[in-house]
């Protein structure tokens, strides 16, 4: 699938149908987003994939009590292990390992959309409480997403919901300076009507 199309259609789902998801299918995915970039290449993550329905019946309540993540088959909790990250960049090294675990978490959810999953990124949970529930050590890691995975149910109406205007969001070489080379007609409206649905 276009990588284009892909970033474009994405949608986060919350209802999935109760189609079993193969341990295969997540390993491919994984497989692939373990080449995602990260700061000195230290790939500060760790993925713990939660398939136990007890588990993901936790994760859900403690997740402000968003019911609907109980139904996803899979939960892949994203953990930083951050302490190399900050003995290489001090200061700026939990924000840099924070990132890592960003760009890998949006690589997963866009390497399952191609393979026919929905996912949906969760980032509202108390760590502590995550820790317990799957075991983390109690210093030097933190949960930093959750991301439900699964086969989204057929019955699932998706909002399109709207998206900021490419004028709205880029600026050239000083903020708030539009005087650019986006003109109508571009390769930006050719996205839009390839990619956007109508």
């Amino acid at each position: 699938m276009d990588i284009r199309k892909v970033v474009v259609e994405r949608r986060s789902i919350r209802g999935y149908s109760s189609k079993e998801v193969s341990l295969e299918d997540v390993g491919e995915i994984l497989e692939s987003a373990r080449f995602s970039p990260s700061s000195g290449n230290m790939q500060s993550w760790k993925i713990i994939v939660v398939t136990d329905a007890g588990l993901r019946a936790d994760i859900a309540k403690v997740c402000k009590k968003q019911d609907w993540m109980a139904d996803a088959p899979v939960h892949l909790v994203i953990c930083n292990e951050y302490p190399e990250v900050v003995g290489s960049y001090k200061k700026l090294g939990k924000m840099f390992s924070i990132q890592n675990c960003a760009v890998l978490a949006t690589n997963i959810m866009n390497l399952a959309y191609a393979s026919g999953l929905g996912t949906c990124w969760v980032g509202s949970f108390p760590a502590d409480s995550i820790k317990g529930i799957i075991g983390l050590p109690e210093d030097g890691v933190d949960p930093e997403v959750i991301i439900t995975l699964g086969y989204p149910a057929k019955d699932l109406v998706l909002e399109d919901k709207p998206r900021k205007d490419i004028f709205d969001i880029a600026f050239f070489d000083k903020w708030g300076n539009k005087e650019g080379n986006f003109k109508s007609g571009s390769f930006i409206e050719k996205l839009k009507d390839k990619f956007l649905k109508k």
